[in-house]
Order: C-alpha cells, then structure tokens, then sequence
C-alpha cells in the first residue's frame, strides 16, 4: 500500500502518482483516469466504466443478432 500526499495544485487539489502506480496502470501524462466509489472505498482505473456498460450491451445484440451480422459482413 502506498501513502500519497494531497498538494495544491493552482486552485485545486490533487495527488501525485508515483511511477510505479503509473507504469502498472498502462497511463502518462496528459491520459484520463476514471475514479469510482465502491462499496468499500473508491477504485481508480484507466477504462471508462460506462464505456464497459455499453460495450456489454452491444456483446449481447452481436450474440443474438450473430446471424444477420454475419451476412451485412459480406
């Protein structure tokens, strides 16, 4: 577990990420992180979890509708 500090940043605050907790999240400067409340805390990741959402939705029209895809591929 890794103790971050808050620090001013202009008019807001933030929190400095170390190296380590970049590299393992796959971002760099300047890409979009997500921060999201779970029901033990909060979860911080780089995949929109609304994209998710809606990317599963689409999964379950490819699989029922797999056929008539198949043939507008043609």
């Amino acid at each position: 577990m890794l103790k971050l500090k808050l620090t001013k940043i202009g008019s807001s605050v933030g929190v400095i990420l170390p190296k380590e907790a970049l590299s393992r999240l796959k971002v760099d400067k300047g890409d979009s992180i997500f921060l999201s409340e779970e029901k033990d805390g909060f979860r911080v990741t780089p995949f929109d979890p609304e994209f998710e959402r809606a990317m599963q939705s689409a999964r379950k029209v490819m699989k029922r509708r797999r056929n008539a895809l198949r043939e507008l591929a043609k």
